[in-house]
């Protein structure tokens, strides 16, 4: 059993301690207030099992705590309700006994997410509550942006494994990194702008932070205003043609900023042309 006594001290502070809704940009909070996220039916099927106790304890009221994680979803994405912004009718938050993470499921106005009792009592590391408040909501953010983000036409499917896929996955993550649901030690080293996840994710977030406060977003709304849609192809939609906007430049600007590449012009190497 748990140690419930530690796990009430903590419920009066978690929202100094959870992820912070720190999400940069000029979306303004008229209107959002009243938007409908959705009718949230909750259903706890793990009842009886120690994630499904630790659960209870942090989120007395998981309705409303799934509804607040989907405004600040939204406004993430968008800078407004009157965007095109997906109409979902419904989302069903289980939570399930199995060795999973967590997985969203179903499509326009029905969304079915599913999160793992396992997966919490595995992060419920030395009683840390913070831990988990801070993980569950960062999965709860990434599920959600699959709910509501846009998806690009014209670039293959999510079952490919290519630019689609990437960028369903990437923005998810760049939401929950931009929330403060990712660390800076949870970025991954080098790789590609392709990758999904937290490594395009990171790289995302990175271009919200330096570049254009309201990028993600923009970035987003690229799904329905850049067809066929490309990587390259929205940043020049959102940068313009200028030579160092370029995805590649931009990428490679990203890795040494990071530490992950060195600047040839500080080394002073330069590369061989032929």
């Amino acid at each position: 059993m748990i140690e419930m006594n530690r796990l009430c001290v903590f419920l009066g502070i978690l929202s100094m301690i959870g992820c912070a809704g720190n999400a940069s940009g000029q979306s303004s909070e008229k209107g959002w207030q009243d938007y409908f996220v959705g009718d949230v039916r909750f259903e706890d099927r793990a009842a009886g099992t120690e994630g499904s106790e630790i659960y209870a304890a942090i989120i007395p009221d998981p309705a409303a705590y799934i509804k607040n994680s989907a405004l600040q979803v939204l406004k993430t994405l968008y800078f407004s309700p009157d965007d095109s912004i997906p109409k979902v009718k419904t989302i069903r938050y289980t939570l399930r006994d199995y060795s999973g993470i967590s997985a969203k499921s179903g499509s326009g106005s029905f969304i079915s997410i599913v999160y793992s009792t396992q997966w919490i009592e595995k992060n419920f590391v030395d009683n840390d509550t913070a831990r988990i408040d801070y993980e569950t909501k960062g999965v709860l953010y990434h599920e959600l942006t699959h709910a509501y983000q846009l998806e690009p036409q014209g670039c293959g499917t999510y079952a490919d494994g290519g630019q689609f896929w990437a960028f369903i996955e990437g923005v998810a993550d760049a939401v929950r990194v931009a929330n403060g649901c990712f660390r800076p030690k949870d970025r991954p080293k080098g790789g590609k702008y392709t990758d999904g996840y937290r490594v395009t994710g990171f790289f995302l977030n990175w271009l919200n932070e330096t570049k254009d406060p309201d990028f993600i977003r923009k970035f987003n709304r690229s799904a329905i205003e850049v067809i066929p849609w490309s990587f390259e192809s929205a940043f020049k939609h959102i940068f313009g043609d200028e030579k160092d906007c370029h995805i590649d430049a931009l990428w490679h600007e990203y890795m040494i900023a990071t530490g992950d590449e060195k600047d040839e012009k500080e080394t002073g190497h330069t590369k061989n042309t032929r």
